[in-house]
């Protein structure tokens, strides 16, 4: 992931900054829990793609 387009992305929620999981491929906003999935380098900001991080601290 580009640092330089991480600086300026911001979860389209909250319009917080975002996280990148490298291990993962996602964009992570803590204050929303969500991840935003990053396909063939490409970040997919829609909040339906989203994963919910919530389910991962049950």
């Amino acid at each position: 992931m580009d640092p330089r387009l991480l600086e300026i992305l911001v979860c389209p929620v909250c319009k917080g900054q975002l996280e990148f999981d490298k291990t993962a491929q996602e964009l992570c906003c803590k204050p929303c829990q969500l991840a935003y999935p990053v396909r063939d380098g490409i970040p997919i900001m829609m909040q339906d793609e989203a994963r919910s991080l919530a389910a991962q601290q049950g």
